[in-house]
């Protein structure tokens, strides 16, 4: 492998100590480098762990955004192949032979995409429009840049994607708990979102939107396939919907109250 492709990923991280260290077990066979950003604001020992690791580079900092965290990782790598993975995601077995093989060709393409499956309330979905769910996550550093949003940030790039066919596993809410710890931040964060893109607020965003969210994933992609667990996640996402624009109302009516309109 000494003349080959070498893979740097970064990772972001905060109070992360129940995933950190599978994460980065996943990665030590065929990942090179490993840039781990703890938020300054983490309580647990998210930090201690990832240190821990021979391989990996780990740094606490403020929080400034997903995108700046992501741009501040990317500075730290030492090779123009990252693969960027988030705290709560391993590479799978399959998805690690396949990097390895990957690292000793010449890529046709600049990023490349994987298949990512959920392991939601103890079960993997296979169904409800998250299945294959193929996110970009393999690039050349030097051809793409984080855009900057409050949430879901994403590769700009231009060209074609390639395709990697193993699955990134992605080990997301544990408990309806720890779903709803996270949606009141993520639907505040996609509100902000929307209100910096000047979005409108109309009464089919609130009506409409989420009992058609809940039909594409429950019947239309399937979910009803995913048992009890994919009538859940139809639900909860109809409400993420519901939630988002609710907060985006809130946002241009406080900023009416502040402008002194009606």
């Amino acid at each position: 492998m000494e003349n080959g492709i070498k893979i740097s990923s970064i990772v972001i991280a905060k109070n992360e100590e129940q995933n950190i260290e599978r994460c980065i077990k996943s990665q030590l066979n065929c990942i090179d480098e490993i840039v781990v950003i703890v938020d300054s604001e983490t309580t647990d020992r998210t930090f201690e762990i990832a240190k821990s690791f021979e391989k990996v580079k780990c740094e606490v900092r403020k929080w400034e955004g997903y995108a700046k965290a992501k741009q501040y990782a990317l500075s730290l790598t030492n090779y123009n192949w990252i693969f960027w993975i988030d705290a709560d995601e391993t590479i799978s077995k399959e998805l690690e032979k396949e990097l390895n093989i990957f690292k000793t060709r010449t890529p046709s393409f600049s990023v490349y995409s994987v298949p990512r499956k959920a392991y939601f309330l103890n079960k993997w979905i296979k169904h409800s429009g998250w299945y294959p769910g193929r996110v970009n996550r393999l690039f050349d550093k030097n051809k793409v840049d984080f855009k900057d949003k409050e949430v879901h940030e994403s590769l700009q790039f231009e060209g074609k994607v390639g395709r990697l066919e193993n699955d990134l596993e992605h080990f997301t809410d544990p408990s309806i708990e720890h779903y709803f710890k996270k949606f009141n931040e993520y639907t505040t964060l996609a509100a902000k979102q929307l209100f910096k893109e000047n979005k409108k607020i109309r009464m089919i965003d609130v009506l409409l939107r989420p009992p058609f969210l809940f039909l594409k994933m429950y019947i239309i992609k399937l979910g009803f396939l995913d048992g009890f667990r994919g009538f859940i996640l139809a639900v909860f996402s109809s409400a993420y919907v519901f939630t988002k624009y609710c907060k985006l109302w809130e946002l241009k009516t406080n900023m009416e109250k502040t402008n002194g309109t009606k």
